[in-house]
């Protein structure tokens, strides 16, 4: 049976802003447009525009110049899953199957494949629409770097690269008023920002999800630090971390999401905790968005580029299902179904891990 040559394939930004999403249009929109004559259709503002009908055919006027941008010139959202889409009904926010109005934008706009770029709840929804009968392929995106199927994902790499900055300057200011720094980072699940960022900036104190410390551990740590001289420490702590007997800190909940609970105030729940227990000053940083704001890195630039390139190829020639990933130098792909089938945490006696140890890096949990 001859593959159907694809005509029009439509772009769309699922999910949170991340550095690199926009070298990713313009890595797809290229060669679909110079190579293969391909009309691009652009998705506004993701699942939700796919929802509500919102779209733009993508000029090469569109993708000059947009390679170092930060953001996405599509726009996102994370509240728009098609399956789990929200509604202003008679009391209040409804819940409901929203999945046959993106079935009839999708063939109303006449489009012949789609390409979505997101992280796991992104892919899930586009698992789902496959099995619609959509022909979909997948880019892997999430400063989390959360996804098993793939090496990196594309803005882990910016995102370490603010925070490692951030402890960096921490350090001179916690120095040089004798403080405890508590830094604390993005990491809902996984803890990889928390992890390297700690280990490149020289944290004292690294506070993972994947491995709920111990109050009594982090107070020694830095008591030891205070009375052996060194008279500052910094504490770097991922958003999704949780002391061994607590709950996780929840800032909020929102039913518009799929996933509805919103992290953060661990951050202030360790300072607040380590001045109570030691009587040393602590003060709170929390990088928050600031780590998927900005210019990409060169690294996320390149790795987004060639994501997008081969999405392109996998569309051209019929690979749908599948999401593009990077396993060892090589750029290929797998099933979505396959990358969406656990998360990518990190490993609690890895080698990661180990390393930081060995420079004396405690994890709360001796």
């Amino acid at each position: 049976m001859t593959q159907k040559k694809i005509k029009r394939l439509g772009i769309l930004t699922g999910g949170g802003d991340c550095p690199g999403l926009n070298a990713v249009i313009r890595g797809v929109a290229k060669p679909a447009m110079n190579d293969y004559g391909l009309t691009i259709v652009g998705i506004e503002d993701g699942f939700e525009g796919f929802v509500e009908g919102k779209m733009r055919e993508i000029s090469r006027d569109d993708i000059a110049g947009i390679i170092g941008q930060g953001g996405t010139i599509l726009g996102t959202s994370n509240k728009g899953d098609p399956f789990h889409y929200p509604t202003e009904g008679m009391n209040g926010v409804e819940i409901v199957d929203a999945s046959q109005r993106v079935l009839k934008h999708y063939k109303g706009w006449g489009l012949d494949a789609l390409i979505t770029i997101g992280g796991d709840g992104t892919m899930h929804i586009s698992n789902k629409l496959s099995e619609l009968g959509m022909n979909i392929v997948g880019v892997p995106k999430t400063i989390d770097n959360d996804l098993d199927a793939t090496d990196q994902t594309f803005g882990f790499d910016t995102a370490l690269s603010i925070a490692t900055e951030a402890i960096d300057r921490l350090h001179t200011t916690a120095s040089a008023h004798h403080r405890v720094m508590v830094i604390e980072v993005m990491g809902r699940y996984a803890g990889w920002i928390a992890l390297q960022a700690g280990l490149a900036g020289g944290a004292d104190i690294i506070l993972l999800p994947e491995n709920p410390f111990k109050w009594d551990s982090v107070m020694r740590r830095v008591i030891e630090r205070s009375t052996r001289g060194n008279r500052y420490s910094i504490v770097c702590v991922a958003e999704g971390a949780k002391a061994a007997d607590e709950e996780v800190v929840i800032k909020e909940t929102d039913v518009k999401r799929t996933d509805p609970i919103r992290f953060g105030g661990i951050g202030e729940h360790v300072a607040g905790r380590i001045t109570l227990e030691t009587g040393l000053e602590t003060r709170t940083t929390i990088l928050g968005h600031l780590q998927r704001g900005g210019s990409p890195t060169a690294y996320d630039r390149v790795l987004a580029t060639r994501y997008g390139t081969k999405a392109v190829e996998l569309a051209v020639n019929g690979e749908f299902g599948r999401m593009v990933s990077l396993r060892g130098l090589n750029v290929t792909s797998v099933a979505i179904k396959d990358a969406i089938s656990k998360q990518r945490l990190v490993p609690v006696d890895g080698e990661i891990v180990n390393t930081a140890r060995a420079v004396g890096t405690s994890f709360g949990d001796e």
